[in-house]
């Protein structure tokens, strides 16, 4: 299994913060939220990571050449476009990885281990995203709207309150020809006159809403994740990583195998 994560951008919203350092970088419980997830991930048997980097590109590819996580090989494709386009342009970049099975991750989504796992043994659709459910959205919430439980109908931060059944979390499983189909979805969205400033949930939304039965959601209710958008993110999530760490959801080195490194 391969993952590709989308940390490209500079995190503005978390000025000052990240005035010199992409959000990918900021630390909780004394690493990076970049380094979360990519040991989430190996943790759950991804093999490989593909992260596509942006603003201050080298500070990003400089953590990475220091961590070492056994059996996760990372590299890093860079988005020229990270500045003049949202999301989908770092898709866009990373086209060339979407081959076989592969997982997309937002890079400022964190997740307990069990997420993911969660997410691997029940999808079973070419495209799967992966949901959470609550009380109530809000406008910055990217919504969904399911068909039969599972199917999804619509995604995007749009949508009205009546049709909604969850939020997708920022995680995305591809599989068989899912992949396939979803580039092609990139490169006709990219062709609308607002294409480079959508995001590339517009492409999912147009498959589920042309291509019925493709894409499905997941849901994984009772596991906690979080997304570092705002200040106010920031503490929620070091409060999430002490958590998991005092409950031992994560896989840390030990004081001998730090001093030895």
């Amino acid at each position: 299994m391969k993952a590709i994560v989308l940390s490209a951008g500079q995190g503005k919203r978390l000025l000052p913060l990240t005035e010199a350092r992409p959000k990918c970088l900021l630390p909780f419980a004394g690493r990076p939220l970049l380094e979360w997830q990519l040991r989430a991930l190996a943790m759950q048997g991804v093999t490989e990571a593909v992260v596509v980097v942006g603003f201050a590109a080298a500070a990003v590819e400089e953590e990475l050449e220091r961590l070492d996580l056994p059996g996760l090989h990372v590299r890093t494709l860079f988005n020229p476009f990270y500045s003049v386009a949202d999301n989908i342009g770092s898709c866009f970049v990373a086209q060339s990885a979407m081959t076989g099975d592969f997982l997309i991750l937002n890079g400022d989504t964190l997740f307990e281990p069990a997420v993911l796992g969660t997410l691997l043994s029940r999808a079973t659709a070419p495209v799967t995203v992966t949901i959470d459910r609550k009380p109530r959205y809000d406008a910055d919430d990217m919504k969904v709207s399911l068909a039969a439980g599972h199917r999804l109908r619509a995604i995007g931060k749009t949508l009205s309150a009546d049709s909604v059944d969850g939020e997708s979390i920022g995680m995305l499983l591809f599989r068989g020809d899912g992949g396939a189909r979803f580039v092609d979805s990139i490169q006709s969205v990219l062709r609308e006159p607002d294409g480079r400033s959508r995001w590339y949930l517009s492409a999912v939304d147009r498959l589920a809403r042309t291509d019925g039965g493709v894409v499905e959601a997941v849901s994984i209710e009772g596991h906690q994740w979080g997304e570092v958008d705002y200040p106010a993110d920031v503490a929620c999530a070091q409060r999430l990583i002490e958590g998991w760490i005092a409950a031992g959801r994560f896989a840390l080195p030990t004081a001998e195998q730090r001093l030895s490194a």
